[in-house]
């Protein structure tokens, strides 16, 4: 090793000391500087008697330009072949990036207007790396030449990608009568690598908001690359296809918008990479817990937003799970002994087997909304323990130590469900005049059928319909239907419901009708049942649990005339074919009618309520069978016969 470092040391001794540095080929965005020396051996010294280095690693401002741009348009002013050009640069050549090779603007002419470009001209244009004296050169996201280091996911230099997080989905458009368009995904300031394909006939659009409030917006009309907010854009338009790329970071929240433009349906599938704009930061150390005579001190982490440079409330960082918050640090503090006159040594108290005060809290309360944004809320108190084990409040102050937790939190921010008409049937005649039916769903935030819409905002699922044939059967004036397979699916799935971690009423489905023919009934079972969180299964509960009206467990059913004949119904049978329940039920219903006999004749009996089914119109009994569809009232009694009894 000696001998190695001898002949560096004479090889060296050759040459002359290098020179200073030249001055930088760039002012900003990253250019070369060199140093010479000079051999002082009459015979040929070894190694290379120029140096390179980067310099003016600053980002340029936009409104300077491409730096081969630059080096193209100095010979708009110089005739090529006898006539003056307007030069356009050719970037990305693979087989010689370093030359200046420029096209002429409007024409299909490329030419080589100089072997070299200058030095600190970028080779590709997604890199790093430069061109020195004709030849390309590694530069690392350190700037530095020959160096390896490359940026992260997260932009940065020679990061572990722990500052982001690969966000990917996809989005499926629905057809709705009245949107016109639709928030795809928002993408928020600072986010990398953005690639969004649309499949279908619509097209997307951008909005975009300044970190100062600034709003815009971008329609994508043609392809091409663009700057919007000084974020760059490429956007590629084809018949049936859309492609977004923009490589960030922006400098901007965008949102992708999707505007219907046909009748089929859309995907847009989106991938990124969003920074984690909220992370924890450790505090300094905490005032002591003892004035004298030796005590402790804590640290602690507060959450950070780095946007805003302020601190916020923890659960913005308990928001990802990369986030991992920093344990507290312990040291010894206020080491010396405490005077003999002072009357108390330590104002907390507390050594390695006395825990220090801490913050406890109840469980959150129900939440106030169970859709649409509500809030819950606990009680947080500082306690402490004792060397026993047993635990006491104390005054807060004793627990600032570390931020308090917070009382109050958002929950159930998610949308409330809302109705969702699908589209509506054939009519059901062929001329004349009909109906037709369509099944109406609530929908959740999550796409899944459910309960809980307002029945006052629900779209009709009948109207009437005109077929403009005309008909050749003057006798029939209501319109005949066949089959109902249309309003039976939307009174089924109207009234079906998903159990939740509400108690609720859940019926199952109904039974067959209890004829073949003519009026009959249907019955079903209703359960109160609630959705256990924990175990995800759900649990019966006594039908009491449950709030609100319970569904009818009994209704009417028609399954046609009896005599086989299609084509023609009574008026009371087209009214319950083509009315709704509701209608029917209208018609009939329990009403009590007198008390039976008492059950003794002195001594004290009871009497009990006579129900009977009436046709409200004609106040005629009817058969039970037509009240099936309203809740039969409850059984009453009365005491009778309350005179004793003679004696015997």
């Amino acid at each position: 090793s000696s001998r190695t470092a001898r002949s560096e040391e004479d090889r060296d001794s050759l040459w002359d000391a290098w020179g200073s540095w030249s001055e930088c080929s760039r002012t900003c965005g990253g250019g070369a500087s060199y140093s010479l020396r000079r051999c002082l051996s009459s015979k040929t010294c070894e190694g290379r008697n120029i140096r390179y280095r980067t310099c003016s690693n600053v980002d340029c401002p936009p409104e300077a330009g491409d730096f081969r741009a630059q080096q193209c348009s100095a010979h708009n002013d110089v005739k090529y072949q006898g006539q003056f050009y307007e030069w356009l640069p050719v970037s990305n050549d693979p087989d010689n990036p370093c030359s200046l090779k420029c096209q002429a603007r409007g024409a299909a002419l490329v030419v080589e207007l100089a072997p070299k470009v200058l030095d600190g001209t970028r080779c590709y244009t997604e890199s790093l790396d430069m061109c020195i004296s004709g030849l390309c050169q590694i530069v690392g996201c350190d700037r530095q030449l020959g160096s390896a280091v490359k940026e992260d996911n997260c932009g940065v230099c020679n990061g572990d990608g722990s500052t982001c997080r690969l966000v990917r989905g996809q989005y499926k458009s629905q057809l709705s009568a009245s949107k016109l368009d639709d928030t795809v995904v928002a993408i928020p300031y600072g986010s990398r690598q953005v690639r969004l394909v649309l499949k279908g006939p619509d097209h997307l659009y951008l909005e975009t908001k300044t970190l100062q409030g600034v709003k815009s917006e971008n329609s994508l009309s043609s392809t091409g690359s663009f700057l919007v907010d000084n974020s760059s854009i490429d956007f590629q338009k084809f018949p049936d296809k859309e492609i977004l790329r923009i490589p960030g970071p922006l400098t901007a929240d965008f949102t992708i918008k999707i505007r219907y433009a046909g009748a089929a349906d859309s995907s847009v599938q989106f991938i990124f990479y969003q920074p984690i704009i909220h992370r924890w930061r450790e505090t300094d150390f905490f005032p002591c817990s003892a004035s004298c005579g030796g005590g402790y001190q804590l640290t602690s982490a507060e959450c950070f937003d780095l946007r805003s440079n302020r601190v916020v409330a923890d659960q913005y960082c308990h928001y990802y799970p990369e986030n991992i918050k920093p344990k507290p640090k312990l040291q010894e503090c206020n080491l010396d002994p405490c005077p003999a006159s002072d009357g108390y040594k330590q104002i907390m108290p507390y050594d390695l087997y006395h825990p220090l005060p801490r913050w406890e809290s109840t469980p959150w309360t129900a939440c106030s909304s169970s859709c649409g944004g509500g809030i819950q809320s606990r009680s947080v108190s500082c306690v402490e323990e004792d060397i026993q084990g047993h635990i006491s409040p104390v005054e807060e102050w004793k627990c600032m130590y570390t931020p308090k937790m917070p009382v109050v939190q958002p929950c159930n921010i998610f949308d409330c469900p809302k109705w969702l008409a699908q589209e509506w049937s054939p009519c059901t005649v062929t001329c004349g005049q009909g109906l037709r039916y369509r099944v109406v769903l609530c929908i959740d935030h999550r796409g899944m059928h459910t309960g809980g819409c307002s029945p006052k905002t629900k779209p009709h699922i009948k109207e009437e319909c005109i077929v403009p044939t005309p008909c050749y059967k003057p006798k029939e004036k209501l319109p005949v239907e066949a089959k109902l397979p249309w309003y039976k699916q939307a009174q089924e799935l109207e009234e079906g419901a998903v159990v939740s971690e509400e108690p609720s009423f859940i019926p199952e489905a109904w039974s067959t009708c209890s004829v073949t023919c003519g009026v009959g009934s249907q019955v079903r079972l209703v359960k109160c049942q609630v959705l256990l969180s924990f175990s995800q299964s759900v649990a019966d509960l006594p039908i009491d649990e449950c709030e609100g009206p319970k569904p009818v467990s009994q209704r009417a059913c028609y399954s046609g005339p009896c005599s086989g004949e299609a084509t023609e119904y009574t008026p009371e049978e087209t009214e319950l074919l083509y009315g709704s329940l509701q209608e029917f039920d209208e018609l009939y219903d329990w009403e009590y009618e007198g008390f039976t006999q008492c059950s003794e004749s002195c001594g004290g009996g009871v009497q009990e309520a006579v129900v009977t089914c009436l046709n409200k119109q004609t106040r005629e009994t009817a058969d039970e069978t037509l009240c099936v569809t309203s809740r039969r009232p409850p059984q009453l009694l009365k005491a009778c016969s309350l005179d004793p009894c003679p004696p015997r």
